[in-house]
């Protein structure tokens, strides 16, 4: 053979756009279906139905895919699919094409039933095989608990006694079937059960093959730490208790319960987002560099920070909670929580929750992070904030610096993705005066794409069977770990302090940063 046809034959063995490494070409499920319990809830038709609709927009649906709504309703797969298009219409984020629709209209089904209901379960199993049959599906099956936790043994249990949990190796020609489950938060109400809940779904479906969704993990601003921290040189030489004097990390909401009241009472703000979106938060922010970006790699380095992660204490000091009063809220004026409708009137469940934590490992003994959340706070936004010592000795007159703050790097999370650092500049002018500036990086201008909502990434992971950006069992627990103390200090002591709709909080939230010369980053 010659050296040409030899070449010839290298090139023909595949094409190298499609290489499976290359991180370029987008990933498409395979195909597969995925059944929705809870179909007809608020979340599956703002959240779930628009993004699985996107995703087919996209090209990253197989052609055969399968959708199939599970819920007590009586409707037809008609009734259905107009429940699913109205959804589309009103929420999707991409265009409404009229060829999608009619391919992803092919594949929509209805199961009506209660979860107590065993021939409803068979009915679904039925469902599935013709799936299998006539959209070529391949026993490939995720299921979606957009339900209540106190649903989820009921749910499983008719998963396993009608053999849908476990995939049959038979059906799948070309490669091993899958089932998969994917739970919504929240994973329990503290430690104890939160490991119930996970031996409960362990019992039905191995570790491998549990989804925990936490869509803040969905959003590129989260996953763009990851970038910001090992893709750039720039911050690692200060990325560690040498440098850093502190670091913020707020999620604040402008609005109030609304028609959460039942759902809220008895959970609060630091169940509610403290234990899973602001500790994920923290530990993508303090995690050492893994050896790889596989799921595994990525989970063993969060799991050594929740690890390490310890409560500040005396929790007195070191915490604080409220509730939001009657207010203005922009131009509005707004009731406070106690007269919220259904809620109880004495309640003592925390709209504002913010603790003081230590992460005692080399890179960061000594730094505080503090983590605060509220509702009814003067504006919607989501950030982090690492927040740098000042210089040790500055070579000006206190006049010349009463204007410069600490220089600080925040990554803004929502609603302007982007990151902003802050640092000093002289003022133009004959004197010498140095005041802060800011640089900014933002999504929206720099890049000609819209992000995806976080749904549509995460979704697309779990058909792919990329559990990258999902808890696994033991972050869990840890996150309960670190939290429970808390919750338990404040169920024995006195009730939360009240703070008026519109602000930044109870001024013993204040009280905690200025213990130590502090203070609460203005978003």
């Amino acid at each position: 053979m010659t050296v040409t046809a030899r070449a010839a034959t290298t090139v023909t063995k595949g094409n190298p756009l499609r290489d499976g490494r290359d991180s370029r070409v987008p990933r498409i499920a395979g195909p597969c279906s995925m059944v929705i319990f809870g179909v007809t809830g608020d979340l599956s038709r703002r959240k779930l139905l628009p993004a699985i609709y996107d995703l087919a927009n996209r090209g990253l649906l197989p052609p055969g895919f399968a959708l199939v709504g599970f819920a007590r309703r009586d409707f037809s797969d008609e009734e259905f699919a107009t429940l699913v298009k109205d959804s589309v219409s009103s929420s999707a984020r991409t265009p409404f094409r009229e060829e999608v629709w009619e391919q992803l209209r092919e594949g929509l089904r209805f199961v009506q039933g209660t979860f107590e209901d065993d021939a409803a379960f068979h009915r679904l199993a039925t469902t599935l095989k013709d799936l299998d049959r006539d959209r070529g599906t391949g026993g490939n099956h995720a299921f979606y608990l957009a339900i209540p936790p106190t649903e989820f043994p009921i749910v499983l249990d008719g998963l396993s006694k009608n053999g849908l949990a476990q995939p049959n190796p038979a059906q799948a020609e070309q490669a091993p079937a899958w089932r998969r489950v994917v739970i919504e938060k929240p994973f329990g109400h503290d430690l104890e059960s939160a490991r119930d809940l996970n031996a409960l779904v362990n019992r039905v479906f191995p570790e491998s093959s549990v989804f925990r969704i936490d869509h803040y993990l969905g959003k590129e601003t989260v996953q763009n730490i990851l970038a910001l921290r090992f893709a750039n040189q720039l911050w690692d030489p200060i990325w560690n208790a040498n440098y850093v004097d502190h670091v913020q990390i707020t999620m604040a909401e402008d609005i109030g319960l609304g028609g959460r009241a039942g759902y809220y009472d008895g959970i609060g703000a630091a169940r509610d987002v403290i234990q899973n979106h602001l500790l994920q938060l923290l530990a993508l922010t303090a995690m050492e560099e893994p050896v790889s970006f596989q799921p595994k790699q990525l989970q063993i380095e969060k799991i050594k920070v929740l690890s390490a992660t310890k409560l500040a204490e005396p929790l007195d000091e070191t915490t604080a909670r409220g509730q939001y009063t009657s207010g203005w809220q922009g131009s509005e004026p707004v009731v406070g929580l106690l007269q919220e409708e259904g809620f109880d009137p004495n309640s003592r469940t925390e709209t504002y929750a913010a603790i003081t934590l230590a992460v005692e490992t080399r890179r960061w003994a000594g730094v505080p992070f503090y983590l605060r959340t509220g509702k009814r706070l003067g504006r919607r936004v989501t950030e982090i904030a690492v927040v740098f010592k000042r210089a040790p000795h500055l070579p000006f007159d206190q006049t010349m610096t009463e204007e410069l703050g600490q220089n600080a790097l925040v990554i803004r999370v929502q609603p302007d993705e982007g990151i902003t650092m802050r640092f000093g500049s002289k003022v133009p002018g004959s004197s010498m005066e140095v005041r802060d500036v800011n640089m900014d990086f933002s999504y929206g201008e720099a890049f000609t794409e819209d992000s995806p909502e976080a749904y549509e990434r995460l979704i697309l992971d779990v058909l792919l069977g990329v559990p990258s950006l999902f808890p696994v069992n033991e972050e869990v627990e840890l996150s309960w770990n670190i939290l429970d103390p808390v919750l338990d200090h404040w169920a024995s002591t006195g009730k939360p302090d009240p703070y008026e709709a519109g602000t930044w909080g109870p001024e013993s939230a204040d009280e905690m940063l200025a213990r130590s010369g502090r203070e609460w980053r203005r978003p």
